[in-house]
């Protein structure tokens, strides 16, 4: 039977309890933990030298110099023209000299905040954070029930609630496309959702100025802002992807230029696959998505010196017998710890991802999903997405396997939260106890701590073969399912303002009467 803990944030996390004499007094008894305020606490893996590193950098800032990059805006043309570069308005080229680079990196902030809905779910977005979030921008839902589908507003609002449960997901993405909803209104309904349903940082997609803008206002009044404190830091987030090879288009840039402006995070993630959009080895798709990151880095800092910013990759291969994208491959583990060297290189936070080219939640899908989690973790990301949850190269989500990966997390958790050892009196106290040969198991030191020391898991089932078997020999996919239908089910009270829930509505309600706002391409 499930058990709701708390957290020492107050966040409810689901558990399993082991029946027994005491488990009426370990349901009164509840394990204080912080998923939220982590820390990678292991050294980060090197894959090339410093020295391959530097000329790494060298050869992205010389291909930015000499061969350039495609940029459709014509705005952000202006920009980068008004900083020193070559611009050609025809063929719609740029070429950024090293030292426009080099200036942007050096206003480029090392450390920001980020505000949530709720002072205790802020961030820290800086080199040694560690925060995780779902898969995002699936085109699919799927679980067990329900099987696989095109995305919908309910999955959409179903699959907050569940990054809103789980206290390892520090931040919110998109992780369904809401297609019933029209694209002219979609950012009404997914800021609604947003708001109204989790206190962690929300995500706003870069569609457009307007659709952006009317994103802002809706923020800035639901939190009860001015102008200027909206301005003064940063309450939500984008993604940026560039077009690889070398280019960004409309929407991306303009979404750099807005979210820099208005102090806002843009996770700038070139997807870079190496043998499709990239050359076919880690060290020249790396050395392209590195030319293309700080391309885009560029012109957030000639927008708004000093806007928060977040390097990032995506980098992985492709099956050459198919061309389909492959995920948690040694190829995706080693662009991982390169990213990780060029982002140190840099000084900067940086973003970095899991998951699964699998197509259901087996093995495979758990096999990929946690070797591309290590290789991430080993290279030092700041934010690792798609670390739960994602299928079939990003095309689906699946609700059972947000679960079952939860268990990962959690347990990657459990390794960086700081913990205080004994004194060394109380371990002598726990070793003179019990005699030569004897057990622990009722020692004064056990019974003190064994209902609160071990993580307890969320869906895996430790009883014997007889016992499983006789409670209906369900699998851990098949466990996830009445976990997350709990969830869902959970109506929960975040405190938040009915007022701003209602004039939220009737901004929305307005706009929406007057057309809403389509996407710019």
């Amino acid at each position: 039977m499930d058990e709701i803990r708390e957290t020492t944030d107050g966040t409810a996390r689901g558990g399993r309890r082991r029946k027994g004499r005491n488990s009426d007094q370990a349901a009164r008894v509840t394990r204080k933990v912080d998923y939220h305020n982590l820390r990678n606490p292991f050294p980060p893996m090197n894959l090339y030298s410093t020295d391959q590193i530097h000329a790494m950098h060298d050869t992205a800032l010389t291909a930015l110099e000499t061969l350039g990059m495609k940029i459709l805006l014509p705005e952000a043309r202006q920009l980068y023209k008004a900083g020193g570069a070559r611009i050609d308005d025809a063929e719609e080229m740029v070429w950024i000299g090293r030292e426009m680079v080099e200036a942007a990196l050096k206003t480029a902030p090392r450390s920001f905040a980020c505000r949530a809905g709720a002072r205790h779910r802020d961030l820290q977005m800086e080199p040694g954070s560690l925060i995780f979030q779902p898969g995002a921008g699936a085109p699919h839902a799927t679980d067990l029930e329900r099987g696989r589908r095109p995305g919908t507003a309910v999955d959409f609002r179903e699959l907050v609630k569940l990054t809103q449960h789980f206290d390892v997901l520090q931040m919110v993405p998109p992780l369904v496309e809401p297609q019933d909803v029209p694209m002219n209104l979609r950012h009404y309904f997914t800021i609604e959702s947003q708001l109204t349903l989790s206190d962690k940082l929300p995500f706003i997609f870069s569609r457009g100025t307007p659709q952006v803008m009317e994103s802002f206002e809706m923020m800035r009044d639901f939190r009860g802002l001015s102008d200027d404190a909206f301005l003064a830091e940063s309450h939500c987030y984008t993604i940026i992807n560039t077009n690889s090879p070398r280019q960004i288009d409309i929407p991306m840039a303009q979404g750099l230029i807005d979210f820099a402006r208005h102090g806002q995070v843009s996770i700038i993630t070139p997807f870079t696959l190496m043998g499709a959009m990239a050359p076919i080895t880690v060290d020249a798709a790396m050395t392209l998505s590195h030319a293309e990151a700080l391309a885009a880095i560029t012109l957030t800092q000639l927008a708004r010196p000093g806007a928060p910013v977040c390097y990032g990759t995506f980098t992985s291969n492709v099956d050459m017998k198919s061309g389909a994208p492959a995920f948690g491959t040694p190829e995706h583990y080693r662009a991982s710890l390169v990213a990780g060297q060029l982002a140190r290189h840099l000084d900067l936070p940086w973003r970095c991802a899991s998951g699964s080219a699998a197509n259901i939640n087996d093995s495979q899908a758990a096999n990929e999903t946690q070797f591309a989690l290590w290789g991430c973790l080993m290279a030092g990301a700041t934010v690792i997405i798609h670390a739960a949850g994602w299928l079939e190269g990003g095309l689906s989500v699946s609700y059972e396997k947000l679960v079952t990966d939860m268990e990962v997390l959690q347990m990657v958790a459990e390794l960086c939260a700081e913990t205080q050892p004994d004194s060394t009196q109380t371990t002598l106290d726990a070793l003179a106890e019990i005699s030569p040969g004897g057990h622990f198991f009722g020692s004064d030191h056990t019974m003190a701590r064994y209902q609160t020391e071990f993580y307890e898991p969320l869906v895996a089932d430790w009883s014997n073969f007889g016992t499983w078997t006789e409670n209906g020999g369900k699998t851990a996919t098949e466990r996830a399912t009445s976990i997350w239908k709990d969830i869902v089910a959970t109506e929960v009270d975040l405190g938040i303002d009915q007022a701003r829930v209602d004039s939220l509505k009737s901004f929305i309600a307005t706009r929406t009467a007057a057309g809403g706002a389509n996407p710019e391409s």
